[in-house]
């Protein structure tokens, strides 16, 4: 076996491509985030890093607030423009044609389109280098019904879920099994 080594750099792939919304109802922005993640179960924690530079990363810093809208195939294009452009010169709501949707407990909007709202209240900021880790409570997940099944179990691999691989889009694989899935005994079968 050969492998090249090369310096220090960021090779954990794939990672959720998500579109984090902030601000207000009213005035609100858009940022594709790939740095982006759970934290802690209880209570609730996930974090976004963000670009100090980015239009976004100084109404997070006001405001303390931020929603992380799950992605999918159907949202791949919107996912991608909303990386590219900046909210200083687009309304990127009105340019993706995306909806607003009023969330429970922030100010800023949440995607109706994205099949997972996952609303955030800042409790801790880092500055990083190029990025400021901005580490959040969960206060509250809205998730789009019609992905639910009969036993009210949520499907996200039914929304078709993107990820994001080292400049790349793609969508999720095969299903090999679930958690613990190695480590099941299988069941007999009687005779």
């Amino acid at each position: 076996m050969s492998k090249q080594h090369w310096k220090g750099g960021n090779m954990l792939y794939p990672v959720p491509a998500v579109m984090v919304t902030c601000g207000t109802f009213e005035k609100s922005n858009i940022i594709t985030v790939a740095w982006t993640g759970t934290l802690n179960t209880n209570p609730p924690m996930a974090y976004i890093s963000v670009r100090k530079e980015r239009f976004s990363h100084d109404i997070i810093k006001e405001s303390g607030e931020f929603i992380i809208n799950l992605t999918t195939e159907k949202l791949a294009k919107a996912t991608d423009w909303c990386g590219v452009k900046s909210g200083k010169d687009f309304d990127k709501f009105a340019q993706t044609h995306l909806t607003k949707e009023r969330a429970v407990h922030v100010a800023c909007p949440a995607i109706a389109e994205s099949p997972v709202n996952i609303e955030c209240k800042v409790c801790e900021t880092k500055e990083l280098g190029s990025h400021t880790l901005f580490i959040a409570n969960v206060v509250g997940v809205s998730a789009d019904e019609k992905y639910m099944d009969e036993n009210g179990r949520f499907e996200l691999a039914k929304a078709d879920p993107i990820c994001y691989c080292h400049g790349e889009y793609y969508t999720l694989g095969k299903y090999i099994g679930k958690f613990g899935y190695s480590v099941t005994k299988k069941k007999k079968r009687r005779k």
